[in-house]
């Protein structure tokens, strides 16, 4: 199941367990995990993109040693609202993902990577550092961002 709305979402979810964010880009796919109860978001492994077959299998790698019961994907929608070519992108790369059998919802994302950077620069991180951080933090943030919006919706 693929959703948007996070009530549906949140009433798909088995009881209990921890959620997979990621941020998905063309080189990479950034991912997050929150705890169980929903209260913090952490950056997780930066996946460097090859094939989808071997990046669903990192990914799915990842979801049993840590309990994930449900993924969080960032949504790249233009400034406006609609969709982009990377929306698309992102859309087909959650339906390609169907078949691990958890519940997908789709964040949108358009400010996270503003906000990352924004961040890292006031911490005075070099550029190098920027790019090597910036698309796990980014997962972090639109996986924190969701499960705020979560934990106020009634199950």
């Amino acid at each position: 199941m693929i959703t948007a709305a996070p009530a549906d979402f949140r009433a798909a979810l088995p009881a209990g367990g921890r959620l997979l964010g990621l941020d998905v880009g063309t080189k990479t796919i950034g991912t997050a995990l929150c705890d169980a109860g929903w209260s913090f978001a952490s950056p997780a492994t930066l996946i460097r993109r090859t094939k989808f077959t071997a990046d669903k299998a990192l990914l799915a790698a990842m979801l049993s040693p840590q309990s994930v019961r449900g993924i969080v994907i960032g949504l790249p929608l233009n400034l406006d609202g609609s969709d982009s070519p990377r929306t698309q992108s992102t859309r087909a790369f959650a339906r390609n993902l169907l078949d691990l059998a958890l519940p997908i919802l789709l964040w949108d994302e358009r400010w996270s990577t503003v906000a990352v950077e924004r961040v890292m620069i006031e911490q005075d991180l070099s550029r190098a550092k920027r790019a090597e951080r910036v698309d796990n933090l980014a997962a972090a943030h639109i996986l924190q961002a969701a499960i705020d919006a979560l934990v106020n919706v009634a199950a």
